[in-house]
């Protein structure tokens, strides 16, 4: 089979889910660590600006990994905080949340509820801290939670005295990557809020009523950065590689379903997941809720896709057939 061929096939997927107004337009990135092996723009932002390889998205919980997980592994690398340590001992919260540890918040066994909606009636750092003071309520319960993820944006902030964004952005080292980015053109457009388009604004409601910055959520990047993260990360630039391979290679059952697992801050693949047929417990991604995905082989075969699906309906969950239609023709000719 020749390789222009199945890039046709995936080129006719994204085209396709284009034409039956999943997302309005998306960049593709396929790369490993000698570099691009395959690179895309589809559609528009909106129906009629063309995409450019240089459009910021709205990562949305690829933030969750990108920013806040690559901060706790440097925090880790660095001997100011373990994995069992309890949250208690870095945030002033009542007693049940304060057991929980930082294990328990990367994996999602800490029994915190998924979300909250105190978004409708608090703002900025009111909103923050409340939202951390929320007690778990099925501590060891695989529950997947934004909320976990806003209280390791809290405990990062209290460890290294800086603002999250600040010191995420100075670790990260990316120049397209970043909260609140500030040229607001480049950015595509993804829901409705309050009668305006979000643009340059998170689609997630904590991100966005906390100001624009949070550890579940706000990030905003294009598939250039994001592949050279993937490339840094699998180099050990962020940290050694002894630690990616703790954080990505840990695999954690769900006690309720063993057939889903999680690593460190990461998902790993499940059967019927966004990675397709070809996940395996050696993979490690994530997904947004704006439409992003990204999915890393150990080798470092790395899939981006960013797309826009807000643009048309949020809750459309006709992505992750794209996912996992897109993930599998790829995986099926380079893995």
């Amino acid at each position: 089979m020749e390789k222009r061929t199945f890039w046709e096939r995936v080129d006719n997927i994204v085209n396709t889910a284009i034409n039956d107004k999943i997302f309005p337009g998306a960049v593709l990135l396929v790369g490993n660590l000698s570099g691009v092996i395959y690179e895309k723009v589809y559609g528009t932002l909106d129906g009629v600006t063309p995409i450019q390889l240089a459009t910021l998205y709205d990562l949305a919980s690829i933030t969750k990994v990108v920013a806040t997980t690559t901060a706790v592994m440097r925090l880790f690398e660095e001997g100011k905080l373990t994995l069992n340590d309890n949250v208690g001992l870095f945030l002033d919260v009542p007693d049940e949340k304060g057991k929980v540890t930082i294990f328990e918040l990367l994996t999602h066994t800490s029994g915190i509820q998924p979300y909250s909606d105190l978004w409708r009636i608090l703002r900025g750092e009111q909103l923050k801290s409340e939202i951390i003071r929320i007690q778990p309520t099925c501590r060891g319960k695989m529950q997947y939670s934004c909320l976990n993820f806003v209280t390791l944006m809290a405990i990062v902030e209290q460890i290294t005295r800086e603002n999250f964004d600040d010191y995420v952005h100075n670790l990260l080292n990316l120049p397209d990557t970043s909260f609140r980015p500030k040229d607001i053109q480049r950015c595509a457009p993804t829901s409705e809020r309050e009668g305006k388009r979000l643009r340059g604004e998170p689609d997630d409601e904590l991100a966005y009523y906390m100001g624009g910055v949070s550890g579940n959520a706000g990030l905003f990047s294009t598939a250039r950065d994001i592949h050279t993260f993937v490339i840094r990360l699998l180099n050990g630039e962020y940290v050694t590689k002894n630690v990616v391979r703790l954080f990505t290679e840990t695999l954690v059952p769900d006690p309720s379903d063993p057939n889903t697992k999680r690593h460190l801050g990461w998902m790993a693949p499940v059967k019927g997941g966004s990675s397709g047929d070809f996940g395996n417990d050696r993979m490690f991604g994530h997904t947004g809720f704006t439409g992003t995905s990204l999915w890393i082989t150990p080798e470092g075969l790395h899939v981006i896709l960013l797309t826009n699906k807000g643009f048309y309906d949020r809750w459309d969950q006709r992505i992750q057939r794209i996912r996992m239609l897109v993930h599998n023709v790829i995986f099926a000719n380079l893995m």
